[in-house]
């Protein structure tokens, strides 16, 4: 069973500062924003609109707009994770 959608009031100011982590990082789908917050691709730019300036919101649309990593139905098959396989690992 899914749980419904929150709203911004319902989340906590960590929360929309993740979500807007999240939603800036080229790789992570709006499905992962989803599944770790219950929040849709609209209410994540809703999000979005209300908490970064008009400017950054603007360059942030054109990024994720038609964005095959932002959407996993779009993505190619053979991605099965959003995190490089380096993340986290020290240079040598």
């Amino acid at each position: 069973m899914l749980k419904p959608s929150k709203k911004e009031t319902d989340l906590s100011e960590g929360e929309i500062s993740r979500i807007i982590e999240m939603a800036w990082e080229d790789r992570t789908p709006f499905e992962a924003i989803e599944t770790q917050f219950q929040v849709s691709e609209d209410r994540v730019i809703k999000v979005m609109r209300g908490n970064i300036t008009p400017r950054s919101f603007k360059r942030w649309r054109e990024r994720v707009t038609g964005r095959k990593t932002k959407h996993n139905a779009l993505r190619d098959k053979s991605v099965l994770r959003h995190q490089s396989s380096t993340h986290n690992k020290a240079n040598r």
